[in-house]
């Protein structure tokens, strides 16, 4: 065993990586992530919470999430800060997962890890917008002082389910930042065709990234694509003022080494989400923020409030050939909170009068597997009296499907991005209000969601702490969870593993 990794739900055998991991992780990268998270740890131990401290460990935490940076020498310099934040006398603590002998109380430990990193990403993004919350900071120190040394299962359940509850203070944090930088997003369609002139993509989940590449790249002669989970950018207004952000390149992030291939122009990676770079375009992608790759140039932090340096992307689009077409079509999103709350009356009618019998909430992330075809079967087999509530990269296994609509309302309606599940989550909530009910799950909702990543695990428990049960998660529950943990959440929560897709729309549509 050279290393031990079992954060995402693609780990080998569903129980842990142990040489490489599935991801492209070597393991001096895992074991140095590992480091990074002690340290991280004896901090939280040491020193009192603080604003650069706090954003120092939300930065730390989201370089460690799956796919985001496999840069060994990066890693590195965070694991040296925060030494340096340590200084002298520091308490000695194991290093690694496997540093917990006792099965239950380490998956607990590793829960509570997992949401903190997946926050961590949503704070980080928020703080780059200027939006900080000092309580999600002081969560970071009391969780990580807790993963560290506490042993008491019930003390551990009880911080994981607070987790959930900064997970939402985090959500809300982004979403504010978000909207009141770009507006609320609206209906869009959205191109994925190519335009004839060059083009740069850009990928991941920052949204200031994308406005700064925009306002830089302006008159250029070229265009703008996004990938992936950059797809909901479209959405806002502000980007909408953007001529020259042309329309969605490919699909979810899982598919990039032959989609960047075929992209012909430079590619900038924005956050999580990078997978192995191959030769095909090793010379034209970029990584800035928490992304990082072994020998691929990465554009600095922003300094002294100036915008980040994307010059030399720019001049590397101007000599490269236009994208190749992968399809020629459109896609629709924007049902974001206030989209969806202005549409409030004729849903509830649609309820009311039958038809709209069920909303399935499908969000979550997509991921390589076969068996994640699952939710596309799902997709096609609902009834047609159903509305399907998506956010996250799960939508590209359902989202370009002729589902149709009701009452002029599309049958899928995509709030954007992974930390849109937000929205989601208040829309539930308002319609709870709108049809006088005391219980959110008294509403004709049911959860079938996908997980990978440790933004996913943040979104579950926040939605843990809002009072929603019933959630199905798949394709398979996470490996993290011992048999302990995992009762815990059925006994709760009623968390559930999928089956099949026919049985589980059968047992949806009939309240389960």
């Amino acid at each position: 065993m050279s290393m031990f990794c079992y954060q995402c739900q693609e780990t080998a055998k569903n129980t842990a990586c142990i040489i490489a991991g599935v991801c492209g992780k070597k393991a001096e990268t895992a074991n140095r992530m590992d480091e990074l998270i002690r340290e991280l740890k004896i901090l939280a131990l040491t020193r009192q919470p603080d604003r650069e401290l706090g954003l120092f460990i939300a930065q730390s935490l989201f370089l460690t999430i799956t796919n985001a940076n496999f840069d060994e020498k990066r890693i590195q310099q965070q694991i040296d800060r925060a030494k340096g934040f340590i200084g002298a006398n520091a308490p000695e603590i194991p290093v690694g997962v496997l540093a917990c002998a006792n099965e239950d109380v380490r998956s607990l430990r590793e829960l509570l890890t997992y949401g903190l990193k997946g926050i961590a990403a949503y704070t980080d993004h928020a703080a780059m917008l200027g939006k900080e919350n000092d309580e999600i900071y002081a969560f970071f120190f009391k969780a990580l002082a807790a993963a560290a040394q506490e042993t008491d299962p019930d003390a551990l359940t009880a911080l994981v389910l607070e987790c959930g509850t900064v997970a939402v203070k985090a959500m809300a944090l982004l979403d504010a930042a978000n909207t009141e930088a770009y507006g609320h997003p609206r209906m869009t369609r959205v191109r994925t065709g190519v335009g004839k002139r060059p083009g740069i993509l850009i990928s991941g989940h920052d949204l200031l990234d994308l406005k700064e590449l925009l306002d830089q790249s302006a008159g250029a002669g070229i265009d703008i694509y996004t990938h992936s989970e950059m797809l909901p950018a479209h959405s806002y207004p502000e980007f909408q003022k953007c001529t020259h952000l042309y329309g969605n390149y490919g699909s979810a992030w899982h598919r990039q080494d032959q989609e960047f291939a075929s992209f012909h122009g430079p590619i900038l990676m924005t956050t999580n989400c990078i997978t192995p770079v191959q030769e095909s375009y090793r010379n034209r992608i970029f990584t800035t923020g928490m992304a990082g790759y072994p020998g691929i140039p990465h554009i600095a932090d922003r300094k002294n409030g100036k915008a980040k340096d994307f010059s030399a992307i720019i001049e590397l689009a101007k000599t490269c050939p236009p994208p190749e077409e992968l399809e020629n079509g459109e896609v629709i999103g924007g049902f974001a909170r206030n989209q969806v709350l202005s549409l409030a009356d004729t849903i509830i009618d649609a309820v009311k009068s039958g038809a709209i019998r069920r909303f399935i909430v499908m969000a979550g992330c997509d991921g390589r597997q076969k068996s994640r075809e699952y939710f596309t079967e799902v997709a096609k087999m609902l009834p047609r009296d159903t509305v399907i509530l998506t956010a996250g990269c799960a939508k590209y296994r359902y989202h370009k499907l002729n589902l149709g609509e009701i009452h002029g309302i599309p049958r899928v309606l995509d709030a954007g991005q992974c930390n849109d599940c937000y929205s989601l989550a208040v829309i539930a909530l308002k319609l709870k209000e709108a049809f006088g009910l005391d219980d959110v799950n008294q509403l004709p909702l049911s959860f079938d969601i996908a997980w990978y990543e440790q933004k996913a695990v943040a979104v579950l428990l926040a939605l843990l702490s809002l009072g929603f049960k019933g959630i199905r998660l798949g394709p398979t529950l996470p490996g993290f969870l011992s048999s302990g943990v995992a009762g815990i959440l059925v006994e709760k929560f009623g968390i559930r593993g999928i089956s099949d897709a026919s049985s589980d729309v059968r047992a949806m549509m009939n309240g389960n």
